[in-house]
């Protein structure tokens, strides 16, 4: 089921996580390729938001291991966790833009935060930033000027601007038209080739996953149960997958 080769960069195993009663992770594998974009799919509700969070060190696991360049994360004192996270870049669901600053103000905060860069190095870089996906002249004017697919683009700006190792998306395409959801998959898979970077993508929009994806997996009941490239995913007689794929509400994934 999981795709092996020698450069893993994230290998998850046993992963569990659980909200009171609620199982949401059970004993979950899971390896991420450098390099690849690994689109995630699976029902709403179903863990993949919080599985995003685990790979960050934002939610602690309750069980298992997350292996980032061959460390466990999961063991790591708070300072070391911070500065892993240094090397991940986030685009949230929302954006999570901050209205009061300026657009160039929130692509530019993290390196404010993190680096030791004069203030025209920031400047520079978050234009720069701005500037690969698409937005010009418009560093000092505050989100809500901006449309969806803008803010959508600002915050994977805001996401890059570290030159992270790995971004992750969670879900990149939600409200946005079938066009401007067009420009933001072509972005990220743009922004995986130019900046060498590992996506990691959850989505249940499966025309994008398929668009981005160079393998997709599956997440149902707590664990991936496939995991293949989007011509594996097409072919697949999983039933499970098939009915996700496919839409339909007969089969073994029953409505909530």
């Amino acid at each position: 089921m999981e795709q092996h080769g020698d450069d893993h960069i994230i290998r998850i195993r046993g992963l569990g996580k659980k909200f009171g009663p609620h199982t949401v992770l059970d004993s979950l594998d899971l390896d991420i390729v450098r390099g690849e974009t690994l689109v995630i799919i699976g029902r709403s509700g179903c863990g993949k938001s919080v599985l995003l969070k685990l790979i960050t060190g934002l939610v602690k696991p309750d069980a298992g291991e997350i292996m980032f360049e061959g460390e466990d994360m999961t063991g790591f004192a708070r300072k070391k966790l911070f500065e892993m996270r240094m090397r991940f870049g986030m685009l949230f669901q929302g954006s999570a833009l901050f209205d009061s600053l300026s657009v160039g103000e929130n692509v530019a905060l993290p390196l404010r935060k993190h680096s030791k860069m004069t203030d025209e190095e920031i400047c520079r870089t978050a234009c720069e930033k701005l500037e690969l996906v698409g937005l010009t002249d418009v560093y000092d004017q505050f989100p809500a000027e901006m449309s969806g697919g803008m803010k959508k683009r600002i915050g994977l700006a805001r996401a890059v601007v570290m030159d992270p190792n790995v971004v992750l998306y969670d879900e990149p395409t939600t409200g946005l038209d079938p066009i401007m959801a067009d420009v933001i998959n072509e972005l990220i898979r743009a922004l995986q080739r130019e900046l060498e970077i590992t996506s990691v993508v959850v989505t249940h929009d499966i025309k994008s996953a398929y668009h981005v994806g160079d393998r997709i997996a599956m997440l149902h009941e707590g664990r991936i149960i496939y995991s293949g490239t989007p011509d594996e995913v097409r072919r697949t007689d999983n039933p499970v997958l098939r009915q996700f794929v496919e839409g339909k509400a007969e089969g073994p994934i029953k409505p909530i």
